[in-house]
């Protein structure tokens, strides 16, 4: 089992931006590509909500919240997906989890200050 390793996270300004990375560290190609994948977060008393996936034919799908300032992309040759996330706001503010198929990362804190 592979255990997605998540960065990138940390304090930014409303308007700002960051970008979250997630390595798959020893997982095999094929097995990257092949399943869905995606970002999700979860803020304090609240559930843990999808952001942004990608299904296993590439086609990106996003949360209505997040639509037209998060892309969600990933990189095949390196085994890498990312979260750009631009013009945050505070309620962008949670722990961000890079989900692959049944494996979810620790998670990385992005806050954001008004």
């Amino acid at each position: 089992q592979v255990r997605p390793r998540e960065s990138g996270g940390g304090l930014v300004q409303a308007g700002g931006s960051l970008r979250l990375s997630c390595a798959f560290p020893g997982m095999i190609l094929s097995t990257f590509w092949s399943k869905p994948m995606g970002w999700y977060r979860q803020s304090p008393g609240k559930e843990r909500e999808l952001v942004a996936r990608i299904e296993r034919g590439g086609t990106p799908n996003y949360a209505d919240s997040v639509k037209g300032r998060f892309t969600i992309s990933r990189e095949n040759s390196r085994k890498m997906m990312y979260l750009q996330m631009n013009s945050l706001k505070p309620e962008d503010t949670a722990v961000y989890y890079c989900n692959h198929g049944e494996d979810w990362g620790q998670g990385t804190q992005v806050t954001v200050s008004s």
